[in-house]
């Protein structure tokens, strides 16, 4: 959702960010770096309350939320609130704030600026702020104390641990907060601050520790964050090799095998809760035409994509990655070249008839999603079939798909907060204008089905799970609105001297940075 600047007012911009927003300690004496490369733009949004995109892996290192969710028990943790409870209905939470806690303003983080902060992203109405929905008043019970009232039940625990639109801020960091966020500034808790952003350039984002960090900073820890853009998978790799680049969050399966074996590299495999996404222009084009998205659905080679993947997907059964309430088993996709033909054929198109051009979006630097677009672009031309498939920078491809320039659009997505909810509640319930329903679905009675289950999730998960069933064969099977080619499984690759890193499928991509312990 980044604006798009006039050269004069980019300059403009760049040099308002030269300089801090707000007095900050420095940074800890002994300064090491930790370099962050990633294929596809850091920022789409400064404010954390309408954040949704790929300013995660940067946000989790400068804001934080009331709740952690931790992969090993599955529950929640604490984080800026230390205990919390539930009445017996579900609709009354209390939650207990970690004392001394300092925004990096200086401000103090007390339930005033929880209930401030959380306030203004539910009346921003937009992202990831439907979190909040539950929610019908909040009020302040002390300095260290937030009552949640709710409208009807739902694990707000849960909820306050989103990797979007659960971000504590300071309210109070300036009287215009949307002019102060976008031009680089921040106003989180966390363990870093922003020390420069420069959009459009390679080295994007860079972040400091900030000295009055709750967590403190006594044992070693890296000091500096510099997050860079390098869509070129090879020079990335090649700047991992030459020690350049820290940590590298993808790589081709066989540079991930190089990586695997060579000397003073360590690497991460684990599976995931990030889907692959074909999303069907359902409202214009030619694959307006039911019968069009059909034979596309059936024209993918799934299993041949997972052979090629050789380790870095796996099928998908669903819309909702195992793992997580949602998922449906026994869903998993099988190619069939002869339905599609027919397909094609019934709608005028296929061999011997009106040649069919098709244009897909994916974002650049991604080894993967050119993997299925050279393979879905050669099995159709078979089907006389023409797929333009065109690699794009993130902000690139999400201005034009809002405005239905594709017919299909690839992308990745995962939870907001580890509930198979969002990968339904954003990309198929239906929006206008899109913003990340980029099928254009305009479903009432999907829409009637889906707002259902964040109460039947607490109340009754087996009416839950149904209701997950029916809405996954609504817009699979019925509406054919999607194809997930594969869930991915994460294969990272990093410095032998990062130690301490760990995956954590709520928060995609995300490092956390403060618990890493840097060693030569």
């Amino acid at each position: 959702m980044r604006r798009r600047l006039a050269a004069a007012a980019a300059l403009m911009l760049l040099a308002a960010c030269s300089a801090p927003a707000a007095e900050t300690p420095s940074a800890p004496a002994g300064a090491s770096t930790f370099v962050y490369l990633k294929n596809l733009d850091i920022i789409t949004e400064w404010d954390p309350s309408t954040s949704y995109s790929n300013e995660i892996v940067a946000f989790q290192n400068v804001y934080e939320t009331l709740t952690f969710w931790d992969p090993v028990t599955k529950k929640s943790a604490p984080r800026l609130a230390t205990s919390w409870r539930a009445s017996s209905d579900g609709r009354t939470w209390t939650f207990n704030l970690r004392p001394g806690v300092t925004f990096h303003t200086g401000r103090p983080l007390d339930a005033t600026a929880v209930k401030t902060s959380i306030e203004r992203t539910m009346s921003a109405r937009t992202g990831a702020s439907y979190i909040w929905d539950a929610v019908s008043s909040i009020r302040t019970e002390g300095p260290t104390t937030v009552t949640f009232a709710l409208k009807y039940p739902v694990p707000l625990d849960l909820v306050a641990s989103s990797g979007y639109a659960a971000y504590i801020y300071d309210t109070k960091a300036a009287p215009d907060l949307g002019e102060w966020f976008q031009a680089g500034r921040d106003a989180g808790s966390g363990p870093y601050t922003v020390a420069g952003w420069r959009n459009g350039d390679e080295e994007e984002l860079t972040l400091k520790a900030y000295g009055k960090y709750w967590g403190g900073w006594r044992t070693p820890h890296y000091n500096i964050v510099k997050f860079q853009v390098v869509p070129d998978p090879e020079r990335a790799w090649r700047l991992l090799q030459r020690g350049e680049a820290s940590f590298v969050p993808r790589l081709a399966p066989r540079r991930f095998a190089e990586a695997a074996a060579a000397p003073g590299l360590r690497t991460s495999a684990r599976p995931s809760f990030q889907t692959a996404m074909m999303l069907f222009n359902t409202a214009s084009g030619p694959m307006k035409d039911i019968r069009v998205r059909r034979a596309v659905q059936k024209a993918i080679d799934y299993q041949g994509l997972i052979k090629n993947l050789k380790g870095a997907g796996r099928p998908a059964s669903g819309v909702v990655p195992e793992g997580l309430v949602g998922h449906v088993p026994g869903r998993v996709p099988r190619q069939d070249l002869a339905g599609a033909t027919r397909l094609l054929q019934d709608a005028g198109y296929g061999p011997g008839g009106r040649p069919l051009r098709l244009r897909m979006t994916y974002g650049e630097g991604d080894a993967d999603w050119r993997l299925l677009a050279t393979k879905l672009t050669r099995t159709l031309q078979t089907l006389n079939v023409t797929v333009e498939a065109r690699a794009m920078p993130w902000t690139d491809q999400w201005d034009l798909g809002k405005k239905r320039g594709q017919d299909i659009f690839v992308m990745y997505w995962w939870p907001d907060y580890a509930d198979g909810y969002s990968y339904f509640g954003n990309v198929f319930h239906s929006a206008n204008p899109p913003v990340f329903n980029l099928t254009y679905l305009n479903d009432h009675d999907l829409d009637a089905q889906l707002d259902t289950l964040p109460e039947l999730t607490v109340t009754d998960r087996t009416a839950a799970q149904r209701t997950y069933e029916q809405v996954t064969k609504r817009v699979l099977d019925q509406r054919v609105a999607a194809v997930l080619p594969w869930v991915v499984n994460y294969r990272r690759a990093y410095l032998g001297g990062v130690q301490g890193y760990d995956d954590n499928p709520a928060y995609p991509d995300v490092v956390f940075v403060y618990d890493l312990r840097p060693a030569s």
